[in-house]
């Protein structure tokens, strides 16, 4: 189930009650042990003792095999704990069907229990809660939206930058100094806003203007506007 950004407020009715419902809540951990923005969600709904953390190499981007292998363990701890509690909740960021490490676990699980039910819930995106909270409009009329991660590279970015309609740049942080290069090229700075933390004590919204090539948090999130012209409603 998706969790949303960030903001406890921002977990679906549906989302919270999947939660309270569940024998047992799995987060996703990475092998440094720190606590991620899911877990931190979660721990507004339920009590600490339901909370299974579970170590993802979420941070692993070069070794596949170590990654992998953490995917491979991480899903042998879930089929354990279904086989167990029968009823099974794994909380992450955003949506997940959206950039999840879910997707890889539910792959693994189903293979391990077959016949195991999967069920989604939802969440709010990141660039829905950037959107709401810098007034940033992401779609109009006939407009595409375009959702890039930028650790597909900056030339994927620039492509989609040089199209018509609003474009999203996911996990763009450590390389913002590109993405600012690649919003100056593109004609697009000017519109554009980013943010990082939404709704959590240390967010910042702010004009992607500012960006001065310094790298921002991993989870940082980009919306360019689509150019518009022809006054109100001129895409319909």
């Amino acid at each position: 189930m998706g969790v949303g950004p960030g903001d406890p407020e921002l977990v679906t009715v549906k989302g919270v009650n999947a939660l309270r419902a569940a024998q047992v809540v799995v987060v996703p951990v990475m092998d440094t042990g720190e606590r991620g923005r899911a877990e931190a969600t979660v721990l507004h709904y339920v009590g600490a003792e339901k909370v299974v953390r579970v170590v993802f190499a979420l941070n692993e981007r070069t070794d596949r095999a170590r990654r992998e292998a953490a995917w491979d363990a991480a899903g042998e701890r879930v089929a354990a704990l279904l086989r167990e509690h029968g009823s099974v909740a794994f909380a992450t960021i955003g949506d997940p069907n959206v950039y999840s490490t879910f997707t890889y676990l539910a792959q693994t699980v189903g293979d391990l229990v077959p016949g195991t039910v999967v069920e989604t819930v939802p969440g709010i995106t990141a660039m829905q809660d950037l959107a709401a909270r810098s007034g940033a409009v992401l779609t109009e009329g006939t407009e595409p939206l375009t959702l890039v991660p930028v650790t597909a590279g900056a030339a994927v970015l620039k492509d989609a930058l040089n199209g018509p309609g609003t474009v999203v740049a996911y996990k763009f942080g450590r390389q913002a100094a590109e993405v600012a290069e690649a919003l100056r090229e593109t004609g697009r700075l000017d519109d554009a806003v980013w943010g990082s933390a939404l709704g959590l004590p240390e967010e910042s919204v702010r004009a992607a203007a500012e960006l001065d090539g310094e790298p921002l948090p991993y989870l940082s999130t980009l919306i360019a506007p689509a150019r518009r012209e022809g006054g109100r409603g001129g895409k319909l």
